[in-house]
């Protein structure tokens, strides 16, 4: 689903689907890195930009990478914590489930959580929002997905982002040629009309 439906963000609430903002701010949150090289590069061209973002960072990843994780929070952009392995809410229990998101803690360290694929369930959510603002998403580039394409992933974006909206990207492999060729295109495009992009920060 590139555009999450209303009804679905009323009927949990409790979740962050996007800022309530009247203000021409928008919000690049990006899942799974750090990753060596791309992470790198999403920071250099959000540099180029004057943009901010926010890095859903997966703690296995975190801990392979920790000048990188130093390098995203050096340069005023936030970080999330998005499990240490990818585990999937739904078809885990939740020990196993909490038991990795505080491995990735470790880390990570921030109060804001992402669930893998977007899966958490009404148990896991009461468990941690008191100690996390759970952050989804409004919008999706679906850039990982291999039936997707740079117009696909551009489109995706700017068809659907408007003011306060929280938008989907990743920094992985499967995601790297469509992300290359869509972010500098959205920065530009949101940039021209008057839009500027920050970092989350519940």
């Amino acid at each position: 689903m590139i555009h999450i439906p209303k009804w679905t963000q009323r009927l949990f609430s409790q979740l962050y689907w996007r800022v309530h903002t009247s203000e021409k701010v928008l919000y690049l949150t990006f899942d799974d890195g750090p990753h060596p090289t791309i992470t790198n590069w999403i920071l250099d061209t959000l540099k180029e930009h004057h943009a901010k973002a926010t890095f859903f960072c997966l703690g296995k990843n975190a801990e392979l990478l920790p000048q990188i994780i130093s390098r995203i929070k050096t340069e005023k952009h936030t970080i999330g914590n998005h499990t240490y392995s990818h585990l999937k809410g739904w078809t885990t229990s939740n020990k196993k489930y909490f038991n990795d998101i505080q491995e990735g803690q470790k880390n990570i360290d921030s109060t804001l959580f992402r669930p893998p694929y977007g899966q958490i369930s009404l148990s896991q959510i009461n468990q941690l929002k008191n100690k996390f603002k759970i952050v989804m998403w409004d919008v999706n580039a679906w850039d990982f997905q291999k039936h997707s394409n740079i117009n696909t992933c551009y489109k995706n974006v700017v068809d659907n982002a408007s003011e306060g909206s929280i938008i989907l990207m990743h920094d992985n492999d499967k995601s790297e040629e469509n992300l290359r060729a869509t972010l500098p295109k959205v920065l530009k495009h949101y940039k021209s009309k008057g839009f500027r992009f920050e970092a989350l920060n519940f």
